[in-house]
């Protein structure tokens, strides 16, 4: 049985892409014309983008990285995971002698001043009377700090009093005096914006300001916000209580009189606190029954034509809880991350560290935690954290040995892996050079791309405008080759 023949001057229409579509069809044009369009956006966006980026920075990414099963991170990591979870800290290390606070020092209040490292007032020994002492260092851009210097005593000796930097002052509030009481007293000492030296203390009413705290407070923690100061917690002569306190800017700019807020759900003493977004979060510290690891949430909102005033805080059984009670641990916030170091769990001085990252709704996972992390030694109670750049730093405390004048810091910014390998792309290392050069460098780098690129371009156009002369170059350089 014979097929039926194609009549005279009938022609077939030639099939690409595995015969699948018709070469003269629109899908087959739309294809091609997508896949230009895609070459086009790739030479002179993506590769200039990736020119730049190779020269100011230390890895680039190339194509979608996706899960990376091959992962090599930089020596300086040392035994953190590769990559290092989000909000991972590099291990610890103890500052060398030179660097020890002039005296045994717990309970004491850090601050970072501009360019001075401030520890202010807390006591020689774990149970023993308060001390007025001021040590000053002075910071240095590196993420080092200088050895440490006398600075302005306290009017009145204080331990566990809340201190922090604000507006180009120093303030103090509360605290333990040496009789053991709690006191409603506010300290202020304004810094030197040329020289960063710190002015002499004033009482709050020496200083024409109404931060005399409503009632006495020791172990409360301060929480900074763009328009003012929060005053969480603390203990009065009976115990751990729930009050929250905010002193806000007027018109002048000037600290107001404290005003109360939404109360705690639980009495806190001794907790960490930080504002993230529009959420302040309180979390360990001590209860009246002893430590605690509980973690409260308040939400800030509009009171009376007055933002920023805390409506209603919040508790959960389980999770965010953290998975031990600490107290008296050092407490920080870094990159939106909460951070909790050491402490106490109520028989003897911890170091463990742990940390969550809070999401901008006000959700809170999971308190992560690496051994690496940890504190060296046995532990560490009581001593102040403050933060500089990418660095943190532990100052002071009671380790089971004893009070201390030791500083351990610990980097907040674990390194990137230098090389990795996806389904889908990789990151391999760039130039990264620094500073104003490395940036004038990285454009030129994007022009000069963008340029080869616009010209590759160019004479691919011409090549399909010309497809027989472009073939019979093409045959002259392979008889030549």
């Amino acid at each position: 049985m014979s097929g039926q023949a194609l009549s005279p001057g009938t022609t077939t229409r030639r099939r690409v892409l595995f015969g699948l579509l018709d070469a003269d069809g629109w899908s087959w044009a739309s294809l091609k014309a997508f896949f230009w369009f895609i070459v086009i956006i790739f030479m002179l966006g993506y590769i200039p983008d990736r020119a730049y980026y190779f020269t100011v920075f230390s890895t680039i990414d190339l194509g979608i990285l996706a899960w990376s099963p091959v992962n090599l991170c930089p020596p300086e990591n040392r035994t953190l995971p590769c990559p290092a979870p989000a909000g991972a800290v590099l291990p610890w290390e103890p500052s060398p002698p030179e660097l020890s606070l002039p005296a045994p020092r717990t309970d004491g209040a850090a601050v970072v001043a501009g360019t001075k490292l401030v520890y202010i007032g807390g006591a020689a020994s774990a149970t023993g009377p308060a001390e007025p002492t001021v040590y000053v260092a002075t910071l240095y851009p590196n993420g080092n700090f200088s050895s440490w210097t006398d600075g302005p005593a306290l009017p009145v000796p204080l331990r566990d009093a809340a201190a922090t930097f604000f507006g180009g002052a120093i303030y103090v509030f509360g605290g333990t005096d040496p009789s053991g009481a709690p006191t409603q007293a506010a300290y202020v000492s304004t810094v030197d914006p040329a020289t960063g030296e710190l002015g002499p203390w004033q009482t709050a009413d020496q200083a024409k300001l109404p931060l005399t705290l409503p009632a006495p407070r020791t172990g409360a923690t301060i929480a900074v916000a763009g328009d003012g100061l929060f005053l969480v917690g603390g203990a009065d002569g009976n115990g751990p209580v729930r009050t929250v306190w905010k002193s806000t800017l007027d018109a002048k700019g000037k600290l107001a009189a404290w005003q109360p807020q939404a109360d705690l759900v639980l009495p806190q003493a001794d907790a960490g606190a930080a504002l993230v977004g529009d959420y302040l979060w309180v979390y360990g510290g001590r209860d009246a029954n002893g430590p605690t690891g509980a973690v409260q949430r308040g939400e800030l909102g509009t009171v009376d034509s007055h933002p920023g005033t805390i409506i209603r805080f919040g508790v959960r059984n389980g999770p965010p809880n953290l998975p031990v009670a600490r107290t008296n641990a050092a407490t920080f916030t870094a990159n939106g991350a909460l951070y909790l170091v050491g402490g106490s769990d109520g028989t003897a001085p911890k170091g463990e560290l742990y940390w969550a990252i809070p999401s901008t709704n006000g959700e809170l996972g999971t308190w992560e935690h690496l051994p690496q992390a940890d504190l060296p030694g046995s532990g560490l109670a009581g001593s102040a954290a403050v933060t500089s750049g990418s660095e943190a730093f532990l100052v002071g405390g009671t380790t089971s040995g004893g009070v201390i004048t030791q500083s351990v810091r610990a980097n907040l910014a674990p390194q990137p892996p230098f090389f990795q390998l996806g389904l889908v792309g990789a990151t391999i290392p760039a130039l990264k050079i620094s500073g104003e050069i490395g940036q004038q460098l990285g454009y030129l780098n994007a022009a000069g791309a963008g340029t080869i690129d616009f010209i590759i371009l160019l004479l691919i156009g011409w090549a399909f405008a010309h497809k027989e002369q472009a073939r019979r170059i093409l045959g002259r350089l392979r008889r030549r080759g």
